[in-house]
């Protein structure tokens, strides 16, 4: 399966988000998780492929069937000793399951999941870790997909035509012959290669540096209202949905 322009020059790392609920009854999630993740892949499965190298450089998707890694794991802790784990990276690290970049990337998982009993007194609960390929899936697709897989937990049918990924890649693809460009796009052209080198593969193997940046909900009100105020206004009106609504 082809992959777009820009999923070229994104870096390998996975996305990682955690959900924590109370659940008294975390042996019957557990179940329930485990089958409706089996059954939701049916209809992304995508995700359970690997990511490949192919001519020039570049980077494909694999549809070979893989497989997702899913982890169950049981913690003494409280959810109350979790807290705002946004502000402790240790205690992060403990809920969301390691991807091990080392690993070639037709090896390497596209989708990790990490089930985590919380066992502390009585205040039990359950933290789902996810860490998801951001080569093929961005924010919206992401939560798209973490929704659609909520609902059949809950046992509810996907009855929506936005809990389904569109996996037509016709419009991405290059044509052939290739046509001449109707603009310049120099985000999207390659970079220069080193002395001596024939493609990106080498650079893009280099271990990578992840950094956070941590907004609170305040901060993130005033950069919205910053950007939508800035925002030039077409025929005399504004628009109140735009791209910065998505942070």
């Amino acid at each position: 399966m082809g992959l777009s322009e820009s999923d070229q020059v994104v870096r390998w790392t996975h996305a990682p988000t955690i959900y924590i609920y109370k659940e008294n009854q975390t042996q019957n999630a557990l179940e329930r998780m485990r089958d409706s993740l089996s059954r939701i892949l049916v209809h992304y499965y995508p995700l359970a492929g690997r990511l490949t190298w192919i001519e020039g450089g570049r980077v494909a998707l694999n549809c070979n069937t893989k497989g997702v890694t899913l982890i169950e794991a049981e913690s003494p802790k409280t959810m109350d000793d979790y807290g705002d784990i946004t502000t402790n990276e240790k205690l992060m690290s403990e809920l969301i399951p390691m991807v091990d970049y080392s690993q070639p990337i037709e090896e390497l998982p596209l989708l990790l999941v990490q089930l985590t009993r919380l066992k502390g007194s009585s205040n039990q609960g359950l933290a789902i870790g996810v860490a998801i390929s951001h080569v093929l899936c961005d924010g919206v697709a992401a939560i798209t997909f973490i929704n659609a897989w909520a609902k059949l937990t809950r046992g509810e049918a996907l009855d929506s035509i936005e809990m389904f990924p569109f996996l037509d890649r016709t419009i991405i693809n290059s044509t052939y012959p290739p046509r001449t460009p109707r603009f310049d796009h120099p985000a999207l052209k390659p970079l220069p290669l080193k002395l001596g080198s024939t493609d990106t593969k080498k650079e893009q193997e280099k271990e990578k540096t992840s950094v956070m940046l941590r907004l609170t909900s305040q901060q993130v009100e005033k950069l919205k209202k910053k950007a939508n105020d800035e925002r030039p206004k077409k025929d005399g009106i504004t628009s109140k949905h735009t791209e910065i609504d998505y942070f």
